[in-house]
């Protein structure tokens, strides 16, 4: 059985006597009481329609946390890899040394090593199988090779542009690098964002939906409870106030607990994540999620709660008219 009409609305309708903004006021904080009441009231019912909508907000802030530790963790697995350029035979120390100066100026650069032809002699020696080969040679054969490090969050594009650079410079004879997989890592991190914002849109709209339906239901079944309003003088903005902040309720609640999932889900993951990184020397730091955007999640959430009840309760009692 339905409850009865006080129920439904305040002592004082909006015929009342008082001021207008003072009723208004009035009747915007019973409705955000009475509505809260009326949610607590059927508990598991509540509690459902804010898990799963919990659970959909959840979703894209765990893929977008998976995101934006995808950059670390392409650093770590070499995304920033030391591009090797060979310089020609014929080139002495200084000019190597020349050379790797130019080269620390340009823009992308982080640092420049140079590797002289014994050192590179004393790598192949310690390799198996190289030893003997190498007590065979009377000179050593080997060039000099500047080891440019690219500084950290180089894009594909700009590494690209850097190693054509190196290339097109005098005294180089040859450049070595790892461009494919920092190409790769970039088409995969465009396809994520891309991912990641469709299914925002997607659970959005799911949060909308469930909102209207729950909305439309209630409003459905007091169907009688809202003519007899009517027939008082209430208008629809006055009948329709207590489901709209029945939807922000639903949407701040169903972000608090999309935002207290990410949470978890992110202390569930520290300590493998932990281990990760001692195993790639410290070079991997996965962060969490920014504070706005978790203190974001929950308003957005209330907003498009408020939305779905709003275009749903104007079309039931328009429908009702």
């Amino acid at each position: 059985m339905n409850a009865p009409i006080e129920a439904q609305a305040p002592p004082r309708t909006e015929r009342s006597h008082r001021r207008p903004v003072s009723s208004w006021r009035e009747h915007h904080g019973w409705s955000a009481a009475a509505s809260l009441r009326r949610l607590a009231s059927k508990p598991v019912g509540s509690l459902l329609t804010i898990a799963v909508m919990g659970l959909a907000l959840a979703l894209p802030l765990a893929f977008y946390m998976l995101l934006s530790n995808m950059q670390s963790l392409g650093d770590a697995l070499g995304r920033n890899e030391v591009i090797n350029v060979f310089l020609k035979s014929d080139q002495v120390v200084s000019n190597a040394q020349l050379l790797a100066k130019q080269v620390e100026q340009h823009d992308g650069v982080a640092k420049v090593t140079v590797k002289t032809p014994q050192q590179g002699m004393d790598e192949l020696s310690k390799m198996q199988g190289f030893s003997d080969s190498l007590h065979a040679l009377d000179d050593n054969p080997l060039p000099y090779v500047l080891q440019v490090q690219p500084q950290d969050g180089l894009s594909a594009d700009a590494a690209s542009h850097l190693v054509d650079d190196l290339r097109g410079m005098q005294g180089v004879d040859m450049v070595q690098d790892s461009g494919t997989w920092r190409q790769r890592l970039d088409a995969l991190l465009g396809v994520g964002n891309r991912a990641v914002l469709i299914l925002a849109a997607l659970f959005a709209l799911a949060v909308l939906l469930v909102v209207g339906n729950t909305v439309r239901v209630d409003i459905t079944s007091r169907a009688e409870e809202i003519g007899v309003l009517k027939l008082v003088g209430a208008s629809r903005a006055f009948v329709r106030r207590p489901y709209l902040y029945a939807g922000i309720w639903y949407g701040l609640f169903s972000g608090i607990l999309a935002v207290a999932l990410a949470v978890a889900i992110e202390f569930a993951l520290a300590e493998p994540v932990a281990r990760l990184s001692q195993v790639y020397e410290g070079k991997l730091h996965v962060g969490g999620l920014p504070p706005l955007l978790l203190l974001a999640v929950p308003i957005a959430a209330a907003i498009l709660g408020w939305l779905g009840a709003r275009l749903v309760s104007a079309w039931q009692l328009r429908r009702a008219a």
